[in-house]
C-alpha cells in the first residue's frame, strides 16, 4: 500500500524552502530600497533594518495622508515632544539617523506620536496631527489639539450645546408663548390652579407700579428663585439659572390672561 509520509515529509521540506526564498527576496527587495547591501554574513542586520522601514513607512503613510485629506482644517499645532526612552533600535522620523543611548534616546510628541532626536525636535514644522487614541479629555485640553484630532473647525461639544440651545430659546413671542402654555398644561390640577391664583395677583400687584415701584420684571427677580427652585440643591445651578428663573415668571405674569 502506497504510503504517503515520504510525500508530506518533502512537501514540508519545499514549504520551508520556498519561505525562506520570499523571506530574501523581501529583505534584498528592501536592501535596495535603503540603499545597503545585505549579505550572507550581514544577516544580523534584518531585524534592525526591518524595524527601521516599518518606521520610516509609517511616517511616509501618516504625513501622506495629511497632505492629501482635502476635510483637514489646516491649523498649525506645534508638537508636544516629551523626552521618551524607546525599547529596542529606534530612528529619528526627520534626520533618518539611528537614536543612540539606552535611555532618553530622543523625544516623542504625545499628541500624534512623532519620534525625532532632542536637536531634530527644533526643526520639525508645526505640523502636528494629533491621533484621537492619545486624546483622552474633551475638558481641560488645548483647543487645538481637539479640533485637529477630531478633523472639526470648532469642538463638536460646542456644536451640540448650541444646537440645542436655539431650538428649545424661542425668538417669536407667539411661538414661545404656545411653548409655555403646552408645559402649563403638564402641570398637575393642584399646582396649576396655585400657580394660575398667584399670577392673577402679580398681575394686580403690577398694576400699582407706581406705588410701589414692583413691574412684571422685578417680581421675576423675587419670585423666580422660589416657584422655579431646580431639585438638586446646588448654589451653582441656582445662580446659572436665576436669569431664566427671572424670565419665565415675568412671562407668566405678564401674559396672565393668554397663558390661563
Amino acid at each position: 500500500m502506497f504510503s504517503q509520509e515520504p510525500w508530506l515529509e518533502n512537501e514540508k521540506k519545499c514549504a520551508v524552502v520556498r519561505k525562506s526564498k520570499q523571506g530574501r527576496k523581501r529583505q534584498e527587495l528592501l536592501a535596495v530600497a535603503l540603499g545597503v547591501k545585505v549579505g550572507v554574513k550581514g544577516g544580523w542586520l534584518w531585524p534592525p533594518l526591518k524595524l527601521f522601514a516599518c518606521s520610516q513607512i509609517s511616517s511616509l503613510v501618516r504625513r501622506a495622508a495629511l497632505t492629501h485629506n482635502d476635510n483637514h482644517f489646516n491649523y498649525e499645532k506645534t508638537h508636544n515632544f516629551k523626552v521618551h526612552t524607546f525599547r529596542g533600535p529606534h530612528w529619528c522620523e526627520y534626520c533618518a539617523n539611528f537614536m543612540w543611548g539606552l535611555i532618553a534616546q530622543g523625544v516623542r510628541c504625545s499628541d500624534c506620536g512623532l519620534n525625532v532626536h532632542k536637536q531634530c525636535s527644533k526643526h520639525v514644522p508645526n505640523d502636528c496631527q494629533p491621533d484621537l487614541k492619545r486624546i483622552k479629555k474633551v475638558y481641560c485640553c488645548d483647543l487645538t489639539t481637539l479640533v485637529k484630532a477630531h478633523n472639526t473647525q470648532r469642538p463638536m461639544v460646542v456644536d451640540i450645546c448650541i444646537r440645542e440651545i436655539e431650538a428649545r430659546e424661542i425668538s417669536n413671542a407667539d411661538e414661545r408663548l404656545e411653548a409655555v402654555h403646552e408645559v402649563l398644561m403638564l402641570l398637575p390640577p393642584a399646582h396649576y390652579e396655585t400657580l394660575r391664583y398667584l399670577m392673577i395677583h402679580l398681575k394686580k400687584v403690577t398694576m400699582n407700579e407706581k406705588d410701589n415701584f414692583m413691574n412684571a420684571e422685578n417680581l421675576g427677580i423675587v419670585f423666580g428663585p422660589t416657584l422655579m427652585r431646580p431639585p438638586e440643591d446646588s448654589t451653582l445651578t441656582t445662580l446659572h439659572d436665576m436669569r431664566y428663573q427671572k424670565l419665565i415668571v415675568q412671562i407668566l405674569i405678564e401674559n396672565e390672561d393668554v397663558l390661563f
